[in-house]
């Protein structure tokens, strides 16, 4: 795998679109000791490093990083609906 491949889907968070490996990749550079150590990000940078070596868990992946995400405050509000 490598860093210009995409995830399962893409991400909008506040400020940035993840929509590949490396991005994600350079997310989890920008966090915090403090972050890293939250449970919901270690499954996730654990995830991904699965997914870098099998592809087949790069679904996972995504979706391990959308919850960290979420949880940590970081994605875009959906929009409004109708």
């Amino acid at each position: 795998m490598i860093s210009t491949t995409p995830l399962a889907f893409e991400l909008v968070c506040k400020g940035t679109v993840v929509k590949t490996l490396g991005d994600a990749v350079r997310l989890y550079g920008e966090l915090t000791p403090e972050q890293r150590e939250e449970y919901s990000w270690r499954v996730a940078i654990h995830t991904l490093n699965s997914a870098i070596k099998e592809p087949r868990y790069l679904t996972a992946a995504t979706i391990t990083l959308q919850t960290a995400l979420n949880l940590s405050g970081m994605l875009a509000e959906p929009p409004e609906g109708p």
